[in-house]
């Protein structure tokens, strides 16, 4: 088993999380899928969430995370390969507008990201339980609560 996450700090002030952290999380995903796994994690800013979202989605302004796995390269088989971008400002506003810490939501966008590229997806119910079932359990042993359970008001 062969896995590489290179994380890029494209936003000036990421304020929610280290490269050694969005590693660690990325790792925790990829490790408990067997496998080759050859992937990168872009922190953005705005204006390239943005950027991205319209290119890809044809949807306007950012949004939190997107995935973009990727063909395996003619020769290589078993191999994953993908990108991930997670927009900070979007990620610290959704978790100041939820209640939620930033580095836990930050966590759930990088393994929410990261289950997109294993083909992991929330287009009807059935799956999107699946996805959500195995956020928490990853989440869980990464030392972050469920994201789904309602955070307590202060």
């Amino acid at each position: 088993m062969t896995i590489s996450v290179n994380v890029q700090m494209a936003c000036r002030n990421p304020r929610l999380a280290t490269k050694k952290l969005v590693q660690r999380w990325a790792l925790e995903v990829l490790t408990a899928h067997q496998g080759r796994h050859q992937i990168t994690v872009r922190v953005v800013d705005e204006t390239e969430g943005a950027a991205l979202n319209e290119q890809f989605r044809h949807k306007a302004g950012a949004t939190n995370v997107l995935s973009f796995p990727l063909e395996e390269p003619p020769g290589l088989r078993d191999v994953r390969f993908g990108d991930i971008a997670v927009c900070a400002p979007v990620v610290a506003r959704e978790a100041s507008d939820q209640g939620k810490s930033r580095e836990a939501h930050f966590a759930h966008m990088v393994v929410h990201g990261t289950l997109h590229l294993l083909g992991y997806d929330h287009n009807d119910k059935h799956e999107a339980e699946r996805m959500e079932s195995e956020e928490v359990r990853i989440l869980a042993r990464l030392g972050y609560a469920d994201p789904y359970e309602p955070q307590p008001t202060p």
